[in-house]
């Protein structure tokens, strides 16, 4: 079963566990520490409600009827669901401790655990996973329908990939990190290409023009944000939405 989402919970997690009492137990502490909670009794449920309710963390008892926690892990993995999760489990071995990190697993609790360890450990999963999106969000670079990946060195326009030469790749970063801002031809032949006694500007106006072919004139049509690159004659150049 599953409940309405609370938009002003904590974060949403889904309870995996086959003992009724354990499962209640959880649900209901949780609850009352301010987290929104959709509970599954055997590992089908739990990967249709991960798949229905988009949880921020996971509560997996690893002995399930069917399917156990590890196994369930590993297909939200392969599914490219990546939420993270927590096992309960009664045997205190290392051997599963290093079996469900290995499948991807975040952190383990043994039972019998206390209710306020296993609150502790969900928040400071959590924090992890919340530092972790933070810090790839800030490779992220985002205008309109326009997005850069740095770490992956990729360009998508409405979810399109635009393939840029290096040179083409490090004018449109300049241009997204100051977007708003017009930039002069003597500010980007600095920044870009590290031009710094003055360089021919007519290199600016050539490589301007070849973004635009590949990032604004294929998406004239579809685009809601409208053209991007725009021209301040006499001033420069600058990046923004229509």
């Amino acid at each position: 079963m599953s409940t309405a989402q609370d938009t002003s919970a904590e974060a949403r997690l889904l309870v995996v566990d086959d003992e009724p009492n354990i499962r209640e137990l959880l649900s209901a502490s949780l609850r009352f520490a301010g987290f929104e909670v959709s509970v599954a009794a055997d590992g089908q449920e739990a990967l249709r409600l991960a798949r229905e309710c988009d949880p921020d963390l996971i509560v997996l008892d690893v002995m399930l009827p069917d399917l156990d926690g590890f196994a369930v892990t590993r297909r939200l993995r392969e599914n490219g669901t990546h939420v993270p999760v927590l096992f309960l489990t009664a045997k205190d071995d290392t051997g599963d401790k290093v079996a469900g990190l290995t499948v991807g697993g975040d952190d383990y609790v043994t039972k019998p655990f206390s209710l306020d360890e296993v609150i502790a450990r969900i928040r400071a999963v959590l924090r992890r996973a919340q530092t972790a999106a933070a810090a790839e969000e800030e490779s992220m670079l985002r205008v309109g329908d326009l997005v850069m990946d740095e770490d992956a060195h990729e360009v998508r326009r409405a979810g399109e990939e635009i393939d840029l030469s290096p040179t083409e790749f490090t004018l449109l970063r300049y241009l997204m990190l100051n977007a708003g801002r017009v930039l002069s031809k003597a500010q980007i032949l600095d920044h870009v290409w590290a031009y710094n006694w003055g360089g021919d500007g007519a290199i600016v106006e050539s490589y301007i023009s070849y973004l635009r072919r590949k990032v604004d004139a294929p998406f004239a049509e579809s685009s809601p944000s409208g053209p991007l690159i725009h021209t301040k004659r006499g001033v420069g150049y600058v990046l923004r939405e229509q």
